[in-house]
């Protein structure tokens, strides 16, 4: 098999990092007796199905090779051709009356999850054979995602990320501090893990400099190791300087360990639920290619500040502004005031 481009063709052993990771290069993956063209990445029309209709309705927002479909999520991926997506991460709504942006998530139970059914369904279509997929859910319907999941795809990782409380905590049972994240694939033998590039400190006798003599000969114990599923990632608060005007918000933090492990250079990653667009400006800083889907003209919006594309709205539309997403305020916050508060009253005494 060979791909027509315009760079010259390269045994695919000597790029497998690149291409497939470490996981592709030692499982037998069925490209890996051919050859492949590394080619320039540059988005095209060919990944939608109309993109100049799409574009002349308003609809599909394009710059360099970054993209945002301004649509519900199943129109939006029906617009994606299949087999054309390296990597997707989905945050859904979680069904439980979070406001976003005044439309509230909640439905019916089982109409929620016959909604969920048909996305996760086309997310599978446009993924590619060695794609990954990374699905986000409460943990109250994440038992029922796990099993209709199995279904179609490998599930590789159940990963938890875990947080810090808010302040705001159950009385009545033990409240929920994580969210469960679902790591999927189509092929379990031929996927993207670039293990070297997610590394975090190994806490073992390498802080000390101990000698692991289990080994022949007897080595250091490593420095590093690549992370486990349980992964500790401060939720994005109102000050940080990465906040966005989204009720619930990804850390960058989380979403770049994602897209450097599941997907290379000049990927294509897929946010069927954009919301902060935070994954999309992620990938944009990882060098990948950005696909964000979403309906929220608002959401829109800072999805096209931060893809750089400005071309359809004045600059002013644009514009960053931080608004809390709760009217609940920290102690300090509500001291800070306080103090205000009590200066203007002396000054206005005097």
């Amino acid at each position: 098999m060979e791909v027509k481009g315009s760079a010259s063709t390269i045994p695919i052993a000597a790029t497998r990092s690149r291409l497939h990771g470490k996981i592709a290069s030692k499982s037998g993956c069925p490209c890996a007796s051919t050859t492949v063209q590394l080619l320039k990445f540059t988005m095209t029309g060919d990944i939608f199905y109309d993109a100049q209709s799409l574009e002349s309705a308003k609809k599909l927002f394009r710059a360099d090779v970054h993209s945002l479909i301004h649509a519900d999520v199943l129109d939006g991926l029906a617009q994606i051709k299949t087999a054309t997506v390296d990597l997707i991460f989905a945050d859904p709504p979680y069904n439980i009356g979070k406001d976003f942006d005044g439309v509230s998530d909640l439905r019916e139970e089982e109409e929620y999850f016959e909604w969920c059914w048909k996305w996760l369904v086309e997310c599978k279509r446009v993924l590619k054979p060695t794609g990954s997929f990374y699905v986000m859910n409460s943990t109250q319907n994440m038992p029922r995602f796990d099993l209709f999941c199995r279904q179609h795809f490998s599930i590789l990782s159940r990963i938890v990320w875990g947080y810090d409380s808010s302040g705001v905590q159950a009385k009545r049972f033990f409240g929920s501090l994580y969210e469960p994240i679902l790591h999927m694939v189509l092929d379990k033998k031929c996927y993207t893990f670039n293990a070297d590039d997610v590394l975090v400190e190994a806490k073992t006798g390498a802080k000390r400099g101990l000698i692991d003599y289990r080994k022949n000969p007897p080595q250091p114990y490593n420095t590093k190791k690549v992370p486990g599923n349980v992964w500790d990632f401060a939720r994005v608060r109102f000050k940080m300087d990465e906040y966005e005007n989204h009720p619930s918000q990804k850390p960058e933090a989380l979403l770049d360990r994602v897209i450097r492990a599941s997907s290379n250079a000049g990927d294509v990653v897929l946010d069927p639920f954009s919301g902060s667009f935070s994954t999309c400006a992620v990938a944009k800083k990882l060098g990948r290619q950005a696909i964000g889907i979403d309906i929220n003209e608002t959401y829109v919006k800072i999805g096209l500040r931060r893809l750089g594309i400005d071309s359809h709205f004045e600059e002013a539309d644009l514009k960053k502004e931080k608004v809390r997403k709760t009217k609940n305020r920290s102690k300090r916050d509500r001291r800070a005031e306080s103090v205000e508060q009590s200066a203007l009253q002396l000054e206005l005494q005097n």
